[in-house]
């Protein structure tokens, strides 16, 4: 399963948010380095399509999708040279499909930090820099014998992609925000990277900030472009999601003036951003999420619930999930004839609710 790494500098929030995420009680401090490894976890992934689907069918169970987290330790400026945890660090972003940043923009005199005052512009700045670094580092290893192969096409090829990429690099752009295009960004694929993996923002408020989230993620695509970016306050997130009662949480959050928690919109992000999709089978037994990945074909789709379904596959009956609630559920769906017969080449759409057809 594809891998988030969340990545800040030391008392960031990053830590605070993985706990929110995942419900794994790390410690959070405010002094630098707290984390010194990494800490895994899954985080739910919320779907309000998956709770009508249970009230609908009356099902006894709700399995919701899941999406592997690591809290990374904080990067220090200097990281690419071996400042702070250094290459540990790098290490373990090495190993993650998809980086969340963690940006402060809260003010706490009793939280150390290395930016004063907090700006997160800056803080992207540094992390950006340190990996960018890193890269150039790799790239300028793997050069020498990409050009001494370049007499070979594919090699060629790959000599010119990694000029290019160190071009970018030097003056100071990541991988995922320059003009390489698609044949080059596959044939650095094999060299790991860091700044062409894909990317999501969190920008971490204050309370008092609240009302203001949507100016300070507009601030942050004028400065990156197009990225998913969300503004939130770490601290009040991580309170919500350790609240059990539905009536506690209400509350708190109609005492900050906010109709939804920020941290499902960053769970949902993180797993479209790591290409993952989802189709539902549903039941008085269990309604379920199941994660696929985009463009996966229906027999790869019923190979995620038991091999035996993708081996046997002989067809899968399928709904959209919105044709399904119009029809009142999928008893009343089949009897009225909107269900269909999908085989071996149907891709799955997000959404889809299935029963697979198969032999043992």
């Amino acid at each position: 399963m594809e891998r988030l790494g969340i990545v800040g500098l030391p008392n960031s929030g990053k830590s605070g948010l993985f706990r929110a995420l995942t419900g794994i009680d790390v410690e959070v401090a405010p002094h630098p380095f707290t984390t010194t490894g990494s800490n895994v976890g899954v985080a739910q992934v919320p779907d309000p399509r998956l709770d009508v689907l249970a009230e609908l069918a009356k099902s006894r169970k709700v399995v919701r999708a899941g999406l592997n987290v690591i809290d990374i330790a904080g990067l220090a400026a200097g990281a690419s040279h071996g400042e702070g945890l250094g290459n540990r660090f790098l290490a373990q972003i090495r190993e993650v499909d998809a980086i969340l940043y963690v940006l402060r923009a809260f003010e706490d005199a009793g939280v150390a930090y290395a930016i004063d005052p907090p700006d997160p512009l800056a803080d992207l700045d540094v992390l950006e820099t340190e990996l960018c670094l890193t890269d150039l580092e790799t790239i300028e290893a793997r050069l020498p014998k990409a050009r001494k192969g370049a007499s070979d096409d594919t090699q060629k090829r790959v000599a010119a992609a990694l000029e290019a990429a160190a071009s970018a690099l030097e003056s100071g752009v990541p991988l995922y925000r320059s003009d390489l295009d698609p044949d080059m960004r596959a044939l650095l694929r094999e060299h790991f990277l860091l700044t062409d993996k894909k990317v999501l923002y969190v920008v971490n408020i204050g309370e008092d900030e609240l009302a203001e989230r949507q100016a300070v993620e507009a601030k942050i695509m004028s400065s990156v472009g197009e990225v998913d970016v969300t503004a939130l306050c770490v601290a009040l997130e991580d309170e919500i999601a350790q609240l059990d009662d539905p009536s506690e949480r209400a509350e708190l959050l109609a005492g900050y003036e906010i109709d939804e928690p920020a941290l499902p919109r960053v769970a949902r992000a993180a797993y479209h951003t790591l290409g993952k999709r989802t189709f539902f089978t549903t039941g008085d037994k269990e309604s379920r999420a199941w994660t696929i990945r985009e463009g996966d074909a229906a027999p790869a789709a019923a190979g995620v619930i038991h091999s035996d379904f993708e081996r046997g596959f002989i067809r899968a009956e399928v709904i959209a999930y919105d044709d399904l609630v119009a029809a009142g559920g999928w008893d009343e769906a089949k009897r009225q004839g909107d269900t269909r017969l999908e085989g071996r080449d149907y891709v799955v759409s997000d959404g889809d609710v299935i029963e697979f057809r198969f032999n043992v």
